[in-house]
């Protein structure tokens, strides 16, 4: 990967401007009909070995499925495309993606990272990264103070937008921007939003990552991550790292992540309907904090959302406090009646997890709460069931979990009980029965 020079970096030219909508690249980009059968949706190609007519002569462009593979060749062109990119590679998982840039990087070398990044980032820039010599700097306003933490040997800036899970949005022009002055690249994890509705590379990024897991195969049915970018010079290093290291999905993870984004424009358009809905429930409720939501006008980083997702779009992710503290959040989440506890997000159903037990758990309590992720967090995923119905569902756990909460704080002196609502439920300490 380019080293950091001190010397300004061009962002590489974007693919050519697409010439259809994004619904009609996502059912025809990267799926062209068998020459042989005339199928219209490729076969599964579970071949491991491809045959040769001479020594060093494969019929075709394979030869061995770890290098490269019918159904990942044709995924990736799909997601380039989707992405307005060039090129794209797949990998085994969003952590895999993660691993190879980050293994492209020479021992000292230095990343630049927001700080409320997912679980696993974090896990692996801070203890696998730091194994083998990389250092990462972790900041909260990466726009206003990016260039204080730029060092001679800072190669890479990462970004997620939005963040996982508070949903703060970065400002990708501006950090990219900065960064290039520099000779730096920078990455930006779109997990959360999908390429239907934010594509970073348009903004000056110079790769875009997804755990494909997510949104984009969207049927909680496959563990799989990608990286799309512009620049030849990147191809040739990600690509032998994809092949070296070998962390590559399989054929049939490929054609079902495929099928899966060739219906990403409608799941995307219902969940930020969905989430749009319950994040105005939840903004309504006195039994609510805060809520993270940036299709909400209230959002402190809405006009960030209005100039790079489309039409302004909030996404299907949504975050909020919830009055009770960790008891009613944990409370909360098994009172739910459609939202399934559960971890990861981006499927067809609604999902609901506490981050600072489950997804963030492995992040200190004292870092994890410097970046918003309290104990009383609760995250939602909203799939694509009907809004209404969600909607009743978080407000009837909702009552319920902080009711339920506020009765278990009781307590016995000199055998009375005396059942107190403490500041953790309304802000100010109030005393029901002595």
């Amino acid at each position: 990967m380019t080293a950091h020079s001190d010397q300004p970096i061009a962002t590489p030219p974007r693919a050519p401007s697409p010439t259809h909508g994004f619904g009609t690249l996502a059912v025809h980009a990267g799926s062209p009909h068998d020459p042989a059968t005339g199928a219209v949706i490729e076969a599964i190609s579970l071949s491991t070995t491809f045959a040769q007519t001479a020594v060093g002569k494969p019929v075709g462009e394979y030869e061995y499925s770890r290098s490269s593979n019918p159904n990942r060749r044709n995924f990736e062109a799909a997601i380039a495309a989707l992405e307005h990119a060039k090129h794209a590679l797949a990998f085994s998982s969003g952590s895999a993606t993660t691993a190879n840039i980050l293994q492209s990087l020479a021992a000292g070398s230095h990343v630049i990272s927001v700080s409320d990044v997912y679980g696993g980032t974090h896990r692996y820039f801070t203890q696998v990264a730091k194994a083998h010599g990389v250092k990462v700097t972790f900041t909260p306003e990466i726009e206003v103070d990016i260039s204080e933490h730029i060092t001679e040997a800072t190669k890479l800036v990462w970004i997620e937008t939005p963040s996982n899970p508070t949903l703060r949005l970065v400002d990708i022009r501006a950090v990219a921007t900065a960064a290039h002055e520099h000779g730096i690249l920078v990455v930006v994890d779109n997990t959360f939003l999908s390429p239907y509705v934010q594509n970073p590379l348009d903004h000056g990024a110079d790769i875009v990552v997804h755990s494909v897991t997510k949104y984009i195969n969207g049927h909680s049915d496959v563990v799989m991550g990608v990286a799309a970018f512009n620049s030849d010079e990147l191809l040739a290093r990600l690509s032998f790292l994809q092949n070296a290291i070998g962390a590559i999905p399989s054929a049939f993870d490929s054609w079902l992540a495929h099928r899966g984004a060739k219906t990403l424009h409608l799941r995307a358009r219902e969940a930020t309907v969905n989430a749009t809905a319950v994040a105005i429930a939840l903004e309504a409720s006195p039994h609510v904090i805060a809520v993270n939501y940036p299709g909400l006008d209230s959002h402190p980083h809405r006009a960030i959302a209005l100039k790079q997702h489309r039409n302004g779009m909030g996404g299907g992710m949504v975050s909020f406090r919830i009055r009770g503290g960790h008891a009613a959040a944990e409370r909360f989440c098994q009172l739910t009646k459609i939202f399934t506890l559960a971890e990861s997000l981006g499927g067809v159903e609604s999902l609901v997890e506490v981050p600072s037990s489950m997804t963030h758990a492995g992040i200190p309590k004292e870092q994890r709460e410097a970046v918003g992720v309290f104990d009383d967090l609760v995250r939602i995923s909203c799939g694509v069931e009907d809004a209404e119905d969600l909607r009743a569902d978080v407000l009837q756990a909702l009552e319920r979990a902080v009711a339920e909460t506020a009765k278990k704080w009781t307590r016995k002196r000199n055998g009375t009980e005396r059942n107190g609502v403490w500041e953790i439920y309304t802000g100010y300490s109030i005393i029901l029965a002595t």
